[in-house]
Parts: C-alpha cells; structure tokens; sequence
C-alpha cells in the first residue's frame, strides 16, 4: 500500500524524490503520513480536493478488500 501511495503522488508532483510515505499502526487503524515537496501540496490536493479524495478512495477500498485495519491517509505540511 505504502509503495501504490508514493508512486500516485509521484506522478502528480514536480518533485517526486522529496514524497515519503510513513505508516503509522495503531490497535485500530493504520495511518499514511504523506509528505511533500515545497509547493507540490496543492498538486496532491487538486481542484476542490479531487486528486487526494480519489487516492483515499483506492486506499480505502483495498484495505477494505483485504480486510484488514481501518486505514487513513494524511497530508503532513
């Protein structure tokens, strides 16, 4: 999962050596802390949030499908 995320992102910023992924495993949920180059943030977030909404989506719908934790996907500044 940690790899899909990065290599999305990847695609849409203009720096794509500066996006790290950090998991982050609670007793509930698993969290994605996506980090980002300088200025690449609103790439990531697209027009009225459409880009990082359909990434949540996927990482959702494949957690779900694996049946595994809750997941959640962050954008740390």
């Amino acid at each position: 999962m940690q790899e899909f995320i990065e290599n999305a992102v990847k695609l849409l910023v203009d720096k794509p050596d500066e996006v790290q992924v950090n998991v982050v495993e609670t007793e509930q949920r698993i969290i994605y802390e996506l980090t980002v180059g300088e200025g690449d943030f609103g790439m990531v977030i697209g027009k009225q949030g459409r880009n990082i909404s359909a990434i949540r989506t996927i990482v959702f719908a494949i957690n779900a499908k694996e049946g595994g934790k809750r997941a959640r996907l962050d954008i740390i500044d």
